[in-house]
């Protein structure tokens, strides 16, 4: 592995916290960095109902943009993710929770006015 993703010794957090780490420290040679993406297909067209549909279609996204990269998950160390209403909060991160290795990245979230159509669009950044 040519990068390190790791949680200093002493970082903590509250009892509350989501499936997220509070501080990395990252050594590595290169970074990716993703623009935010959502669940619209190559032909403009947003798919997905649901909050839990377009999460899942817009991490693939984000997974199939890292793979051009030649990255996973598991290089990712920070997440944005801007979402139409937090009270889908819950049901983001179970579908996030499964998907991402640890330590889990870090993360910020925020509730944002999105693109018609749009519930969730994440961006994020990569340690090669």
């Amino acid at each position: 592995m040519d990068y390190i993703k790791e949680i200093p010794k002493d970082a903590s957090q509250h009892v509350t916290a989501g499936p997220y780490s509070p501080v990395l420290e990252i050594t590595c040679s290169k970074l990716v960095v993703i623009s935010g993406q959502t669940s619209t297909r190559m032909d403009g067209i947003v798919e997905g109902e649901t909050l839990e549909e377009q999460a899942v279609l817009v991490l693939d996204n984000c997974q199939k943009q890292l793979q051009t990269a030649g990255c996973t998950f598991d290089n990712v160390f920070k997440v944005n993710v801007y979402m139409k209403d937090l009270n889908d909060w819950d049901a983001f991160n179970k579908i996030y929770r499964e998907l991402f290795p640890e330590p889990k990245p870090v993360r910020t979230a925020v509730q944002a006015g999105l693109l018609p159509g749009i519930l969730v669009e994440v961006e994020m950044w990569a340690a090669k």
